[in-house]
This record gives C-alpha cells, sequence and structure tokens, in this order.
C-alpha cells in the first residue's frame, strides 16, 4: 500500500494532481457540496504530540468526504506502556483503512506502514511534516500563481518542515534558499537527495547563515518556531542562537515588494516573527492556516482510492 511518510513519496506528477485535487475539494467544501469519496472508510488519527491545525483538519476533511475518524491519542493507547509500534500497527491495520500519525520518531510511522498493511500518513516526525508542505503549496498557487522559478526563503531552524520543504521545493522547481545558524542546518541526507531531484528541475538549493542573503529578492518568506516540541530543554541555547532570525519589517525590506510571509503555526510573536508582520498585510498566515484542512482531505483521498 502506498503511504506518505516523506516528500520524497510524491512524484512531481503526483503532488501536481493533490495540488489540484486540494483546490477542487476546497471549492467543493466551502460550497457545502456532499462528497463521497471516503463513504465507509474509517481514518485512525495516533497522534504522540498534540495539535490543533493538523489534528481538525484530518479529523475534519474525513467527515467532510464521508468518513470517520478516530482519535488514538498514545497516552491512550498501550503503546504508553511499551507496547512495540509494530504490534500495534498489526491490530490497527485491521480495524482501520487509513492511519494519520503524528509522532516523534521517524521510524515509528515507518513500522506503522511496515506492520499495519494500511496507508499511513506522516502527520509530523522529527525529521519531515509533509502535509504541511501540501497546504503550503497549495497557498503558494493562490497567491502566486505558480510554483516553479519562484524563490521561497526560510528562515530559522532547519527543522521537520524545513527538511520536506527543501526536498518539496526540489520536486516542483522552485528555489529555497534556507537562513540558518550553521549547528540548525537541515537534515544532510535529505539536503543531498534534495540537490540530486533539484538537477532535474531547475531548482537551485542553498543553506547560508545570513537571514537577509536568504531573503533577498525572495517571493516567499517562511519561517516556523524555534523551539519544537520535545525540545524544550534547549529552549534558551536555541533563543540565543536565533536571536538574528527573526522575520520582522526589516528583513522583508530585501524581499520583493509583494513578497508573501508564511508561517505553519503555532506562532511565538516577537520571537521568530514580529507581531506587525504577521497580522500585515504580505502575510497569508491564515489562508495557509485553512488549508491544511484540504490538503489532508486530498490526501486522505489520494491513499483511500488504492486497491488492497
Amino acid at each position: 500500500m502506498r503511504s506518505l511518510l516523506s516528500m520524497s513519496d510524491i512524484s512531481a506528477a503526483e503532488l501536481d494532481a493533490l495540488l489540484t485535487r486540494a483546490g477542487e475539494l476546497k471549492k467543493k467544501i466551502r460550497a457545502g457540496q456532499e462528497i463521497s469519496s471516503l463513504r465507509g472508510k474509517v481514518v485512525g488519527l495516533l497522534f504522540e504530540k498534540p495539535s490543533t491545525r493538523t489534528r481538525t483538519g484530518f479529523e475534519v476533511g474525513a467527515l467532510r468526504l464521508g468518513g470517520h475518524s478516530l482519535y488514538l491519542s498514545a497516552n491512550e493507547l498501550q503503546l504508553s506502556r511499551g507496547e512495540p509500534v509494530k504490534d500495534t500497527a498489526r491490530i490497527l491495520g485491521g480495524y482501520l483503512d487509513i492511519i494519520v500519525a503524528r509522532v516523534y520518531a521517524q521510524e515509528t510511522v515507518e513500522q506503522l506502514a511496515q506492520f499495519s498493511g494500511i496507508p499511513v500518513v506522516n502527520a509530523l516526525s522529527a525529521l519531515e511534516h509533509p502535509t504541511q508542505i501540501i497546504a503550503d503549496f497549495l497557498t503558494i498557487v493562490e497567491a502566486k500563481g505558480k510554483l516553479r522559478g519562484l524563490k521561497l526563503a526560510y528562515i530559522g531552524d532547519g527543522d521537520n518542515v524545513c527538511n520536506s520543504l527543501v526536498m518539496g521545493s526540489a520536486i516542483v522547481g522552485m528555489n529555497i534558499s534556507v537562513g540558518c545558524p550553521e549547528a540548525y542546518r537541515p537534515n544532510e541526507a535529505i539536503l543531498e537527495k534534495a540537490q540530486q531531484v533539484a538537477m532535474s528541475t531547475g531548482s537551485t538549493i542553498e543553506i547560508v547563515d545570513d537571514p537577509s542573503r536568504a531573503a533577498r529578492g525572495a517571493d516567499i518568506i517562511y519561517t516556523d518556531v524555534w523551539v519544537s516540541m520535545g525540545e524544550e530543554a534547549e529552549q534558551q541555547r536555541r533563543l540565543r542562537a536565533f536571536k538574528a532570525y527573526q522575520v520582522n519589517a526589516r528583513l522583508l525590506e530585501v524581499a520583493k515588494p509583494d513578497v508573501s510571509v508564511m508561517h505553519c503555526l503555532p506562532a511565538h510573536r516577537g520571537l521568530e516573527i514580529t507581531d506587525d508582520v504577521i497580522e500585515g498585510p504580505r502575510s497569508i498566515v491564515w489562508k495557509q492556516g485553512e488549508n491544511k484542512l484540504y490538503g489532508a482531505a486530498a490526501v486522505l483521498e489520494w491513499l483511500a482510492v488504492q486497491p488492497r
């Protein structure tokens, strides 16, 4: 069964089709049209981490497509008492049609996919966040009309979102410049793979330690929190490391005049982004947040129609 564990699991054609379908579903859902592509399907949401947009997006997405969802907090499963992931996966695979997993370790989603026998969606791991990027790219297409040839500047921590953005940008032919401290670069294996993909799509990927250089001439400036879930013990060290990497009005001045600002949320205003920027006219953050629903719906539909 096909799963979505990484951005590298999607071809350029499949990603284009997913974005097109997400846009179609957005129109239908907003218009209140009945959609039945998930009728009779049960989606299990196995979450080790709290969530607002991802959980709500997938729950509502399943409902809007005529299916059902079941929230499975890891704290309330036998996983919390030491049951191996592969044992849980085998059982859930017999009950559910799709597993959406928000976890700490990438290995967890890989084991769920290996042993469940049903499609698994990585709804965030420490390594990647592919469903976020589908919503992001839908938002960029709506704002700019295209992806190929644009410049996206990512400012801050080379985290899971950044890893998936780098790979996604390479797949669609979008240029990406990551401005981050040397110690917080994106994953090197993903960078290497993305560079190989970029050679065939014409995308350029650069990693720099100067946020102004990364943002220069950018069509989109994107940021994320400096301290992710599970990194609280590193908070003070991270705040010092990222102090110069704030997305503010001064940084926007070096980008294109019509630059769009993105943040995958939740935002810590006054840290990685200022209040005037996230609330300002260049912000497309709220459209981006809403599009998590339509991206989730498109992914669920794509995986649900596979023959078993």
